[in-house]
């Protein structure tokens, strides 16, 4: 009786052991899942990054013109718009792709006189669209042109005019005729040359200007 009572408390001893055996490897079993995610969350961490980039003054910008600009209708204060003609790169790292986006404003516009004043154009930047980024505001040197001079072109129109006038006048009235058909051929060379001596600056969509940052900027980039 003894033997029999002994042997069914040895057997309850070893099912309990078991049965703590069981539990514990469970509880091991889910306290890897915990290093499971931890693996992935680190995996996530290590993807790309972003990094903060400084473009320094002097660094120069290709662009293309968007639309049309001209002395004789563009108006100081009018906006303008560009792309990129060329990639910004800082150390190897593209910080806008060629197409990128570009804004701008004229800043001082001079129309062509006639006879002597030529005429004048200035343009500056103020902001870089990265292809797939916001807008960051920039400043850069002004962009300048000022026309070719045609002065020498309109006194030689005007002296034609006077030389041409002189023999006319010669052929119908001598001397006299000569002079006075002289002074009328200065005038009508003047008139000539002050209907035709307008040279307007002209740029066309797609013309390529070169701006240099008068500034540093800096954004953020994809490592």
């Amino acid at each position: 009786m003894k033997s029999k009572w002994f042997l069914k408390t040895l057997g309850i001893g070893f099912l309990a052991l078991a049965m703590i055996g069981c539990q514990g490897g469970t509880e091991q079993t889910e306290s890897d899942t915990p290093g499971a995610e931890g693996a992935a969350t680190r995996t996530q961490a290590s993807g790309p990054q972003m990094v903060q980039v400084t473009v320094p003054a002097g660094t120069s910008l290709q662009v293309r013109l968007g639309g049309t600009l001209s002395t004789g209708t563009t108006e100081a204060g009018t906006a303008f718009e560009g792309t990129l003609a060329e990639a910004l790169v800082v150390n190897g790292t593209t910080v806008a792709p060629v197409g990128s986006s570009v804004a701008g404003q004229v800043t001082h516009v001079v129309s062509s006189g006639r006879l002597t004043r030529p005429a004048e154009l200035s343009l500056v930047l103020n902001s870089l669209t990265p292809t797939g980024g916001g807008d960051i505001g920039i400043s850069t040197e002004t962009w300048g042109m000022k026309g070719e001079s045609h002065k020498k072109r309109n006194i030689g129109m005007i002296g034609g005019g006077a030389g041409a006038g002189a023999v006319v006048g010669a052929l119908t009235g001598g001397k006299k005729g000569a002079a006075i058909g002289s002074a009328v051929g200065a005038g009508a060379g003047t008139g000539v040359a002050a209907a035709t001596g307008k040279k307007e600056i002209e740029l066309a969509p797609e013309t390529k200007l070169t701006f240099k940052l008068s500034g540093p900027f800096t954004v953020s980039v994809r490592k």
